[in-house]
């Protein structure tokens, strides 16, 4: 059997939840680590025994690669993204897709010209409870979506900023909180009422972390074309770091989730309730936060560049939430100025 050849560029932190899955496939060949950091690099690929590469277009051209992972820096994933779907390269990037909305529709667009898959990790997606309280609201048995409420308390001190050398910047991460923390939680809501947005308004503030000069705290109300409200919340200024909680309005009950759990109450006094039932993949340096499906995402991403499914989350996809996000920054950095 022949099989997919892969490598992963940026060795940093979340690498792992890319690099454990990639071992456990049988029909994927880790080919290289690659990252800018010798030393980073060079661990990678001791511990899952693979070739270190410290330049990632040297990689592209010495090596026949069906598809990368990119964990990079936010605004280095689109440019090299092009450049991989450039050598024909399948890319599947962490998120965000870039720190503006042009490269990212840039990046989706090329991605179709040169035929190549697209994917952006948005691993909640996949949680169970996710997944059984959107299957649930697409059934009609809750009825009408009214309002979706978002909420995210974390809690991120200056040290998390101070050692990296592109966290907490507008020009690299491209925002605080709401880029990084809450784009899942974003994302989920957005996903939820799958509807164009009509109107935006919020406020961001930077309350209480000296050493940033982009947000740690965001808040606001969206309102879509078919009527639902999102209300959002999000900071890194809490004392720990609670679990992300969306709650759905409906016309025929409520709805109460977090990645793991999902509690649905009808009007008629019935209840249902989904937890967790996927094993988590022990991932060595891996966060509860970042959930548990970053494997399942990743096995999907292959089995849609093997044509055994269509690939669910794709550029275009991804992309309305990109947008939302962009479009919340726009406001909000407005706000910040004054």
């Amino acid at each position: 059997m022949k099989k997919l050849r892969v490598a992963v560029i940026g060795c940093g932190c979340i690498s792992v939840m890319h690099l454990t899955p990639i071992s456990m496939f049988d029909d994927v060949e880790l080919v290289a680590c690659c990252d800018i950091d010798k030393a980073k690099a060079d661990a990678a690929a001791k511990e899952y025994q693979t070739k270190a590469y410290y330049d990632y277009k040297t990689l592209f051209t010495e090596e026949k690669l069906d598809a990368v992972h990119l964990c990079l820096p936010h605004y280095l994933h689109s440019k090299v993204a092009c450049d991989a779907f450039e050598h024909g390269i399948h890319v599947l990037t962490e998120k965000p897709m870039d720190i503006d909305y042009e490269s990212a529709a840039h990046a989706v667009a090329y991605a179709k010209e040169k035929g190549v898959k697209f994917g952006v990790v948005s691993q909640c997606r996949y949680n169970d409870a996710v997944q059984f309280v959107k299957k649930t609201l697409e059934s009609g048995k809750l009825g009408k979506l009214l309002s979706v409420r978002s909420i995210l308390t974390w809690k991120r001190e200056d040290s998390y900023y101070t050692t990296s050398d592109w966290k907490g910047r507008w020009d690299k991460e491209g925002g605080g909180v709401l880029i990084n923390q809450a784009i899942h939680s974003l994302d989920l809501a957005h996903w939820m009422i799958d509807s164009e947005v009509e109107d935006v308004r919020c406020a961001m503030s930077n309350h209480n972390h000296s050493v940033i000069e982009v947000e740690d705290t965001v808040e606001g109300l969206v309102t879509y074309k078919n009527g639902v409200k999102l209300l959002f919340y999000y900071s890194n200024n809490n004392a720990t770091n609670d679990a992300p909680e969306l709650r759905l309005y409906c016309e025929k009950g409520n709805v109460v989730f977090t990645y793991d759990d999902a509690y649905i109450t009808y009007a008629d006094g019935t209840k249902e309730e989904k937890h967790r039932e996927t094993k988590a993949v022990e991932c060595k340096g891996g966060k509860d936060y970042w959930g548990v499906q970053h494997g399942r995402q990743i096995r999907h991403f292959y089995d849609a560049i093997l044509d055994k499914e269509p690939l669910f989350l794709c550029g275009d996809e991804t992309l309305k939430t990109h947008a939302l996000v962009m479009r919340i920054y726009e406001i909000g950095k407005e706000g910040m100025k004054k």
